[in-house]
């Protein structure tokens, strides 16, 4: 019988201190009215050998194009299956002017076989109001390799493509940040501490309170009376303010790849647990004592040479036990 492996975390022997991450404002939130857009469109790609759509719905497309020139074409002349109708997709960040341009992504709407190689044809780009944002046109690139003869290589999936830059803004999509004379930042991830941090900060940093966190995602920023003719000056110090952000008590899990992400400061309770050949005991000490976290208990078992599968199983079985105060997350 194999003699168990003792894991004994005192708090008065093991600690670590975790301190909050000071981090800009630009780097976890954003304003109101400063948002990215969708844009879509139906377009088509021609210039495939032979791996386009069949039938003659594309053979259609393509000779109504050829009428805007002034030649008529029967579609069941050009029917073949080197052309094939796609969708075509974009993002359009704020502030965006004509002339500027966007990465597409091309995806084949019917029966085609591979984009590889095609070339999409001048496409024109929607917004959500029906209005036309941008053109998209270009050579498509399909990612990947063939993965034959490799497990190394990534499977190639030929009905998705890309076109880097390959669509011209026309338009600029408005964009309105500034209501009356405040403006609202909006977090990335809401959080009721890091909101009251940041109108702390921003208070702080212009000594007078001038910002007001209005829930646990928006923060209210009244523009001082020597910004009003200079918003655009204010916006890039409120940017540059840092904050000390935090991360609420988490565990992920991804049992596929035996990885664990702890975020925040993790913290478990007294507990006695035996899993194969480790008897762990977890003693926090006296009140006042550093508690012990989910890093110290892996550092431990690490140290006694648990595997990845190990320390899995024994986190989702503490969490069971209620004895970690974080949320756990299973990929």
């Amino acid at each position: 019988m194999r003699k168990a492996i003792v894991v004994m975390l005192f708090l008065v022997l093991i600690s670590t201190i975790s301190f909050s991450a000071t981090v800009r404002i630009k780097d976890f939130a954003k304003f109101r009215g400063a948002r990215d857009n969708q844009l879509f469109g139906i377009g088509l790609v021609v210039g495939l050998n032979g791996t386009g759509d069949s039938g003659t719905l594309s053979s259609s497309l393509l000779a109504n194009m050829m009428k805007n020139f002034g030649i008529a074409v029967n579609p069941n002349d050009l029917k073949s299956r080197n052309a094939a109708l796609v969708m075509v997709i974009a993002d359009i960040p704020p502030f965006y002017k004509p002339g500027m341009r966007l990465d597409v992504v091309v995806a084949s709407i019917n029966d085609a076989k591979s984009l590889r190689n095609g070339v999409l044809l001048q496409t024109p780009l929607y917004g959500a109001d029906g209005n036309i944002y941008a053109v998209a046109q270009g050579p498509i690139s399909v990612g990947g390799e063939d993965a034959k003869g490799s497990a190394s290589l990534q499977k190639r999936f030929t009905v998705v493509g890309y076109i880097p830059n390959g669509a011209l803004v026309e338009r600029e999509i408005p964009m309105n940040i500034v209501d009356g004379n405040t403006i609202t930042i909006l977090l990335d991830k809401p959080d009721f501490t890091t909101a009251a941090r940041t109108a702390t900060a921003i208070n702080t940093t212009f000594k007078t309170n001038i910002a007001k966190a209005i829930d646990g995602a928006s923060v209210r920023v009244t523009v001082p009376n020597a910004f009003a003719d200079d918003v655009i000056a204010f916006l890039a110090l409120l940017e540059e303010i840092e904050v000390p952000v935090d991360t609420p008590a988490q565990v992920v899990i991804n049992e596929r790849t035996g990885t664990v992400v702890f975020g925040g400061d993790v913290k478990i309770a007294d507990f006695v647990l035996s899993y194969g050949n480790f008897v762990i005991v977890i003693s926090n000490g006296q009140i006042g004592d550093k508690q012990a976290t989910i890093g110290n208990l892996i550092t431990a078992l690490k140290s006694v040479g648990a595997t990845p599968q190990d320390i899995i199983a024994i986190i989702q079985e503490l969490h069971k036990a209620g004895v970690i105060y974080a949320q756990l997350r299973i990929m």
